[in-house]
C-alpha cells in the first residue's frame, strides 16, 4: 500500500476510505446470510437507542460521513437504508477496528470489497468504544426509519441547519435556592417540571410541581406539600412517564380574591367520557384532564376547598399531552385578555401512530393551543367560556377553542414583558428541528406537514426532514430554530424582564432540555418571517465555570426555566430536584 504524501491527501484518503467502509455496509450480497426474526430482533436491541447517544452519533455522522451518504438515495456513496438489519453489528465493529487484518484473515465480505476496490481501508482510532456505539446507534435508527418511507421520498436532510450555534462571551451566574424532596428512591429522584411564583399583598409565594403528583410551596428553602393529586384524584396516574402525571398548574390572576387554581393531570384511558374524544376505532393510552380548584383561603398553607373538572381529552399515546397551562401575565384587570387561560396541547403521538388527521385539522383539539375563559359557561360542555375574539368562533367548521395550531409538543408559553408583548411558544420537534414561535391568533405552524422551516412527511422517513416545496404557503415558521446536532428538545424560556442582571435586557433566554445547553437570542430579532441568530452561553456556580451536566452529574440534565414576579430568571433540573436563580451575567475571556 502506498504511503500518504501529504496532509491534504491524507484527509481525502480517509474520507474515501470511510466511504468504502460504509459501502461495505450495503455493497455486498447478503442474501445467503438471512437471519431469523429472533436474531434480527436481538440485533436491534443491541444498538443504543437513547436520545443523547443518537445525537452524538448524529454529530459523528455529520463530521465523517454525511458528505458521502444519506438514508434515501445514492450520493457519492450508497444510501444506508436498512443496513443494520442486513449486516451483523459485531462484524461492522471488527472491520472498522482493523480492516486490513479482516481481509488478510479471509473474511468473505472484506475480501470481496478489497477485490472490488483494490484498496485497504485504514483503521479509524478516533471512532471506537462509546463513539462507535453512538455512531452505529444513529445509523441503525435512521436506516430503520427509511424502511417506513412508503413514498420513497428522496432528499432527506440529515443536517438541515449546517450553521453551528455561535459561542457568546457571556456566562450566566446562578446560585442554588433549594432542593425538592425525593419522590422516588431510584433515578429519577424527582420529576419536577415547573416553577411559578405568585405575588400576594407584597408577599411572593413560590410553587414547584412534581409530575408524580405533588404541588409544593417553598418557604425559606423548605418545601411543603400544598396539593397532592394522588390523594385528591381517585384516578390519578403518573405512569408510564413521558410527561404523564401532574403536568402543569396556573393561578388565576385574581387568585388573592377568588382562590382559583388550575391544574392538568393524567388518568387511565376511558376513565370518563372525554369532551374531546377520538373515534371508537382508535385505541387510546390515557386521558388528560384540566381541573379548577376553588381554595377556601388563598393564604392557606395547604389546599382546602372544592374542585371541578373543566375539560377532558383522549390521547392516542402517553406522549405530548397537556403541556403548558398559563395566563397572560401582562393582562390587567379590565383588559379583554384578563383571566383567559391558555392550554398547550400536544398531538398525543397521533401523527406517527397513523392518525395525522387528528392533529392536522382545524376542527380537532390536538396539536394546538386553546384559549378559554374558565369562568365562562358557553362551551359545548358548559364548564368554561369561549372568548369572542378567538380566531375561529365564526367558523362552524373549526374549533372555537383554538388560538393557534400545528404544534407537535407546545412545551412552554411566555410573553415579553419589556414592552413588545410578544408571545413565545416553544415546540419540541420529532428528530430534526427544535423551534420557538411567535404566538399569533389563527396561526398554523405546520405539524405534521412541517418541522421548523422544513417539510415533514409522516409517510416518508420520519427521522428526517426535507426541503420545502417551491409552492409552499400558508404556514407560520419559527423565529428561532436549531437542529439535533446542537440539542434534542428545546426548553422554552423567557424574555428577561428583571432588573438585577442588566446584561440580559433585550434577550430571550432558553435552552435544551436533555443537554442543559443555555442559549439566547435578541428579542429585537424575533420577527415573523425570519430566524434569529442563536448564541450559546456559559455557566458559573459558586465562583467556578461549570455546566448543568456537571452539576447534575448525569448526561441528561432535564432543564426547565421559570421566572419570579419581578421577572428574574429561575432554572430547575428535574432529575435532582434542584431550583436555581440567575443572579448575574459575566463576560468571559475567550
Amino acid at each position: 500500500m502506498q504511503s500518504i504524501p501529504s496532509n491534504h491527501i491524507k484527509t481525502f484518503y480517509k474520507i474515501s476510505c470511510l466511504l468504502l467502509l460504509l459501502s461495505c455496509f450495503i455493497g455486498c450480497n447478503f442474501s445467503d446470510k438471512k437471519e431469523t426474526d429472533n436474531n434480527t430482533s436481538q440485533k436491534k436491541r443491541s444498538y443504543l437507542r437513547d436520545e443523547l447517544s443518537i445525537q452524538h452519533g448524529l454529530e459523528l455522522f455529520n463530521q465523517h460521513c454525511a458528505s458521502c451518504h444519506n438514508f434515501g438515495q445514492n450520493e457519492i456513496g450508497p444510501d444506508l437504508s436498512g443496513v443494520t438489519s442486513e449486516v451483523d453489528k459485531e462484524w461492522l465493529k471488527t472491520f472498522i477496528d482493523n480492516p486490513m487484518l479482516t481481509i488478510q484473515n479471509g473474511d468473505e465480505r472484506a475480501v470481496a470489497l478489497y477485490n472490488k476496490y483494490k484498496l485497504y481501508m485504514p483503521p479509524f482510532p478516533n471512532i471506537k468504544d462509546r463513539d462507535l456505539e453512538d455512531l452505529l446507534g444513529f445509523i441503525h435508527k435512521f436506516s430503520e426509519g427509511e424502511k417506513k418511507n412508503r413514498k420513497n421520498r428522496p432528499g432527506g436532510l440529515i443536517n438541515p441547519i449546517s450553521e453551528k450555534i455561535q459561542e457568546s462571551n457571556l456566562d450566566l451566574v446562578i446560585e442554588e435556592m433549594f432542593t425538592i424532596p425525593p419522590s422516588s428512591e431510584s433515578f429519577l429522584k424527582t420529576r419536577i417540571n415547573k416553577v411559578l411564583t405568585v405575588k400576594m399583598k407584597q408577599k411572593e409565594r413560590l410553587f414547584v410541581v412534581d409530575l408524580r403528583g405533588k404541588l409544593y410551596e417553598v418557604v425559606d428553602t423548605i418545601a411543603d406539600v400544598f396539593l397532592d393529586l394522588k390523594i385528591e384524584m381517585e384516578h390519578f396516574i403518573d405512569n408510564p412517564g413521558r410527561a404523564s402525571g401532574f403536568g402543569s398548574f396556573a393561578f388565576h390572576p385574581g387568585f388573592e380574591e377568588n382562590g382559583l387554581l388550575y391544574t392538568t393531570h393524567t388518568e387511565p384511558s376511558k376513565t370518563l367520557i372525554a369532551d374531546f374524544s377520538t373515534p371508537d376505532s382508535i385505541r387510546t393510552k390515557l386521558q388528560w384532564v384540566l381541573t379548577e380548584w376553588k381554595i377556601d383561603d388563598p393564604f392557606a398553607k395547604k389546599f382546602k376547598g372544592k374542585k371541578r373538572e373543566v375539560l377532558r381529552a383522549d390521547m392516542v399515546s402517553a406522549i405530548h399531552g397537556f403541556q403548558e397551562l398559563t395566563f397572560n401575565p401582562l393582562a390587567r384587570f379590565g383588559d379583554a385578555e384578563y383571566g383567559l387561560l391558555y392550554l398547550g396541547i400536544g398531538d398525543g403521538g397521533a401523527a406517527l401512530s397513523g392518525y395525522p388527521s387528528l392533529c392536522d385539522n382545524d376542527g380537532k383539539i390536538w396539536g394546538s393551543i386553546i384559549r378559554i375563559d374558565p369562568m365562562g359557561r358557553n362551551s359545548n360542555n358548559g364548564k368554561y367560556g369561549i372568548p369572542g375574539d378567538n380566531p375561529y368562533v365564526d367558523d362552524s367548521m373549526k374549533l372555537d377553542e383554538i388560538w393557534c395550531r400545528g404544534l407537535r409538543n407546545p412545551h412552554r408559553i411566555t410573553w415579553d414583558g419589556n414592552g413588545s408583548g410578544k408571545m413565545f411558544v416553544s415546540n419540541i420537534g420529532q428528530h430534526s428541528v427544535e423551534e420557538v414561535n411567535l404566538g399569533k391568533a389563527g396561526a398554523n405552524y405546520g405539524w405534521p406537514e412541517r418541522e421548523g422551516s422544513f417539510l415533514f412527511d409522516v409517510d416518508a422517513n420520519t427521522e428526517l426532514v426535507y426541503p420545502l416545496p417551491s409552492d409552499d404557503s400558508g404556514y407560520t415558521y419559527p423565529v428561532i430554530q436549531y437542529d439535533h446536532d446542537e440539542g434534542n428538545a428545546v426548553s422554552g424560556g423567557y424574555a428577561y424582564a428583571g432588573e438585577s442582571v442588566p446584561q440580559l435586557k433585550g434577550k430571550y433566554i432558553f435552552g435544551d432540555i436533555p443537554r442543559g445547553s443555555l442559549f439566547f437570542s435578541e428579542t429585537s430579532e424575533l420577527i415573523e418571517g425570519q430566524q434569529a441568530t442563536i448564541y450559546k452561553m456559559g455557566l458559573e456556580l459558586n465562583g467556578a465555570k461549570t455546566s448543568l451536566a456537571s452539576i447534575v452529574q448525569n448526561e441528561r440534565v432535564d432543564l426547565r426555566f421559570g421566572a419570579d414576579s419581578s421577572g428574574e430568571l429561575l432554572m430547575i433540573t428535574k432529575s435532582n430536584g434542584k431550583v436555581y436563580k440567575v443572579v448575574g451575567c459575566k463576560a468571559n475571556e475567550q
